[in-house]
C-alpha cells in the first residue's frame, strides 16, 4: 500500500476513532473521579499518550521494524486521535536527537505560536 491508498486512510481512520472514543472516555472517567477543578482528562490522554509515543518511537529510533501499516493505525491513527500532543512530545524528542538547538526552537516555537494564535482568534471570536 503507498500514500494515500483506501486501506492506509481505513487504518488511520479506525485508529483515529479509537483512540477518540478513549479520549473521551477517559475524560468522562477523570471527571467523575476528579472532578472539574482541572481539565484533568486533558492532563491524562497528553500524559498517557505522550508515554505511548515515547515507547513506539524510542523503539522504532532504536531499530525495531515497525511496519508502516502498524505505524499508522498505533502513531498517526489512535494515538493522533487520542491526543495530539503525543505527536508534539515525539516530533520534538526526535528533533533534540538530531540537534537539541532544532528540538527546543521547535518546542518555542509550537508553544509561543500556538498559545498566540489561540489568544488572538479567541479574542477576535468573543468580539463577535
Amino acid at each position: 500500500m503507498n500514500g494515500f491508498s483506501p486501506g492506509l486512510l481505513a487504518l488511520v481512520a479506525l485508529g483515529g476513532a479509537a483512540g477518540s472514543v478513549l479520549r473521551y472516555s477517559v475524560g468522562l472517567w477523570c471527571t467523575a473521579w476528579l472532578g472539574t477543578a482541572l481539565p484533568w482528562g486533558t492532563l491524562a490522554v497528553n500524559v498517557i499518550g505522550s508515554g505511548l509515543i515515547g515507547i513506539l518511537g524510542g523503539a522504532m529510533l532504536g531499530g525495531l521494524p515497525l511496519p508502516n501499516e502498524l505505524r499508522l493505525l498505533a502513531i498517526t491513527g489512535f494515538l493522533g486521535g487520542f491526543t495530539t500532543f503525543s505527536a508534539f512530545s515525539l516530533d520534538v524528542g526526535v528533533l533534540w536527537a538530531r540537534s537539541p538547538a532544532w528540538g527546543i526552537g521547535y518546542l518555542l516555537a509550537t508553544v509561543l505560536l500556538g498559545l498566540g494564535a489561540f489568544a488572538l482568534c479567541f479574542t477576535l471570536a468573543r468580539r463577535f
